[in-house]
């Protein structure tokens, strides 16, 4: 098994794997490192005839609470192709995730921003604690959540992400359910009893039809191909270049409201 600096992944005897994101003074956030530890781990996983069933979970208090900060900070002083080149990164860990050929159950520990809400949208289903909290806060910043919309838009449908991502509103693990972004909602202290319960039943399941059903209902929705992640990332890079961008990004780091931003 391979080393890896910013998640791990164990195996039981029934096949269970277990992956968790292990970044958790920084909330689990998505750095370049962690892009690439994710895709090489989803290789590593789909390969392996042992692993019948993934739970992806994070450490500490968090599940993931989106991109790294200093990732972003490099994205600013980076060129479009630049640009471009990374978030293409991060598209194909998910889509990697997405496709995975076996059963990916998300243990939601704590709260999911951005690219963390992503990631729960790649998986097959989702179990989270009551007071987690969600968000796609993108516009905040004069940016939009493009690299991970195939993914959220397949899991919570168009109606639901076009109120949360235009709105960047914060929202709860009841919203969150009701959504279909989480299949199920417990408090902490039963959070491992759900999630072994939500996926036993996919031990009965004979693994190479489990992967034929993935791949049949994934024929069955909207595509998310080549052509699909490119014009993504084309819109992505059109936003990072807009005066709102610079705006709302340098509001952030200034910890400052941004000139939109109505206070009354």
């Amino acid at each position: 098994m391979m080393h890896f600096e910013t998640i791990s992944l164990s195996v039981d005897r029934r096949g269970v794997a277990s992956l968790t994101l292990r970044r958790h003074a920084q909330h689990n956030a998505l750095s370049a490192l962690m892009i690439r530890e994710l895709a090489a781990v989803a290789g590593l996983i789909a390969e392996d005839a042992d692993i019948r069933v993934v739970v992806l979970t994070g450490e500490g208090e968090s599940f993931c609470a989106g991109g790294d900060l200093n990732w972003m900070k490099e994205q600013m002083a980076a060129s479009r192709e630049q640009r471009m080149a990374e978030a293409r990164k991060l598209a194909l860990m998910l889509k990697a995730l997405r496709d995975l050929p076996k059963p990916l159950v998300a243990r939601v520990n704590g709260q999911a921003y951005g690219g963390g809400v992503g990631l729960i949208s790649v998986c097959d289903a989702a179990v989270g604690v009551t007071d987690a909290r969600f968000g796609l806060t993108e516009t905040r910043l004069g940016l939009i959540p493009a690299t991970i919309s195939p993914y959220v838009i397949a899991r919570i449908g168009a109606s639901a992400a076009l109120r949360l991502f235009t709105s960047a509103r914060f929202f709860d693990a009841a919203e969150a359910q009701r959504i279909g972004l989480l299949n199920g909602v417990v408090p902490l202290a039963t959070l491992d009893d759900a999630t072994e319960a939500e996926l036993r039943p996919y031990l009965a399941a004979a693994p190479a039809a489990v992967a034929a059903a993935k791949a049949l209902v994934h024929g069955l929705s909207a595509p998310i191909d080549d052509a699909t992640i490119e014009m993504t990332l084309t819109r992505l890079a059109d936003t990072w270049e807009t005066p709102e961008a610079e705006e709302g990004i340098a509001a952030f780091l200034e910890k400052r409201k941004a000139r939109w931003h109505e206070t009354g």
